[in-house]
């Protein structure tokens, strides 16, 4: 198969189709969280947590930083720049496509309207 798209985008955009995960960056776009909090919150184990929080640093996403014995999460610095360019392309593609499609059908219905 062959493969379009940079691991980075790859990794960022596998992390953000769990809706749970969604739920994790919407929460720490409030305020930084412990995983013990995030856990609550959503109403799972720390194990299950943990790997919701490791996937979406692996796509840096998410940092952690553990003092004593809290690990607590915070918005990764590089944000969602590059998955929000690739998206804004598509969409403009998508776009084109169409506005084409559209001009097509108009075309077709004034040659139907003039018979």
């Amino acid at each position: 198969m062959v493969q379009y798209e940079s691991p980075p985008l790859d990794l960022s955009f596998a992390a953000l189709s769990d809706a749970t995960r969604r739920g994790i960056i919407d929460q720490l776009g409030r305020g930084d969280a412990s995983i013990t909090s995030l856990a609550d919150k959503f109403q799972m184990t720390l194990t299950g947590m943990k790997k919701h929080v490791q996937v979406l640093e692996r796509a840096g996403l998410v940092v952690t930083q553990k003092v004593g014995r809290v690990r607590t999460c915070k918005l990764g610095k590089r944000g969602l720049k590059a998955e929000a360019e690739w998206i804004e392309a598509h969409r403009r593609l998508f776009e084109a496509r169409f506005e084409a499609l559209d001009e097509i059908i108009s075309e077709m219905k004034q040659e139907g309207s003039d018979d």
